[in-house]
């Protein structure tokens, strides 16, 4: 923003330098509107000119262009403005020292006049500008992310392709046969021999509630009777 600011600052100025140096003495106290435009390309001669048909021509359509390109802020178009009016500058300086056989500067009017340097230095104004100013903000363009790749068709996963179908851990996790899960805890079949014998199996309840069958617990021999003196 900064840089837009003061670059378009030093183009303006440099416009308004460029427009106004054909008001000034260009060489020998002659100003730069006497000066015609079909001068700069056949040479230069002591004919008179219109303000319309003269270098004030190039100057303000350079002027016009950097105007154009500090409200566009477009660094190319300051440049082109720049680069138009020291063309046209150097251009002239050029026509003139064939025709004079020389170009001079003196402090006493003669030669070189204050109009070259306004238009001369307005245009290296108009390229300063073009290269301090940042431009127009690039506008930043937001790409989607891309989509995830759609599923395979048999990739379900554990729960299969119906999410309230059997799971692995809703089909019978121990392997038992469907006599067993409707037989009580503890019940044998009829064709199975118990194989703790008379007691059962740990866990039939018997008469007295401790899981050891009918019979109760085993019962170990009474001890002898010491002798009593």
């Amino acid at each position: 923003m900064v840089r837009n600011v003061i670059g378009s600052v030093l183009a303006l100025a440099g416009a308004t330098a460029a427009v106004w140096s054909p008001f000034r003495d260009w060489y020998d106290g002659r100003p730069g509107r006497d000066y015609r435009v079909q001068d700069l390309f056949n040479g230069i001669t002591g004919a008179g000119s219109g303000i319309a048909a003269s270098v004030l021509l190039p100057l303000a359509f350079g002027a016009l262009i950097a105007l154009i390109g500090v409200v566009l802020r477009s660094r190319l178009l300051v440049a082109l403005a720049g680069l138009i009016v020291l063309g046209f500058t150097v251009l002239w300086m050029v026509r003139q020292g064939q025709a004079a056989g020389s170009l001079t500067v003196s402090t006493d009017g003669r030669g070189l006049g204050d109009g070259v340097a306004m238009a001369a230095g307005g245009g290296v104004l108009m390229l300063i500008g073009a290269v301090v100013m940042s431009g127009r903000p690039r506008q930043r363009t937001y790409e989607p992310h891309p989509a995830a790749p759609p599923a395979e068709a048999d990739d379900w996963g554990p729960y299969g392709p119906d999410p309230t179908g059997p799971v692995p851990y809703r089909q019978n996790p121990y392997h038992l046969r469907p006599d067993d899960e409707a037989r009580p805890y503890g019940e044998t079949r009829p064709h199975e021999a118990q194989p703790y014998g008379d007691q059962g199996r740990r866990g039939d309840e018997g008469p007295h509630g401790d899981g050891y069958g009918p019979d109760g617990p085993p019962t170990l021999p009474a001890p002898n009777k010491r002798d009593e003196w």
